[in-house]
């Protein structure tokens, strides 16, 4: 099997599993999020045409919703805090080193496919401003050079 068919066989799972739930275009969104990584643009006809929307209207919420990727995420994604608290204490210029330091802006992913970064309004991480998450761990208290640190053992475990 070709990862095309692959996927849409993974898709096509999805949409049979999900297509008669009420309001079933979110967790269907979501489930193919959760197994591919993002929602493939040759989704869209198939989720569409099996919930009878049309293909705007699934990529309208596709597009509303920032959590929904519509292209393949890098290894690692990292999560950089914007709320205010972590705005308040340093979060803007860490944003700043963040970009410069991987090459890219929020939404991106840097060229060797390595990382991504996205934009994330709070990890409940207040008390420890500013904070990031790259995969699964929470870092706090972020500072340029803890970044580069945590970015560094990321690579190097990669």
């Amino acid at each position: 099997m070709t990862d095309s068919s692959s996927m849409q066989a993974t898709i096509q799972e999805i949409i049979t599993t999900l297509k008669n739930k009420p309001g079933a275009l979110l967790p269907i969104l979501h489930g193919v999020q959760n197994a591919l990584g993002y929602v493939p643009a040759e989704s869209v006809p198939t989720i569409a045409k099996a919930l009878n929307l049309s293909r705007a209207e699934v990529h309208g919420v596709i597009s509303f919703y920032h959590y929904f990727r519509d292209n393949k995420p890098g290894k690692h994604t990292i999560h950089l805090c914007r709320a205010e608290s972590c705005q308040s204490m340093g979060g803007k210029q860490l944003e700043n080193h963040v970009k410069t330091r991987l090459g890219i802006d929020f939404h991106e992913t840097t060229a060797d496919g390595k990382f991504t970064l996205e934009p994330v309004y709070c990890l409940g991480n207040c008390a420890c401003s500013p904070a990031m998450q790259i995969d699964e761990e929470i870092y706090g208290r972020v500072t340029a050079n803890s970044f580069d640190s945590a970015i560094n053992e990321t690579e190097e475990l990669a």
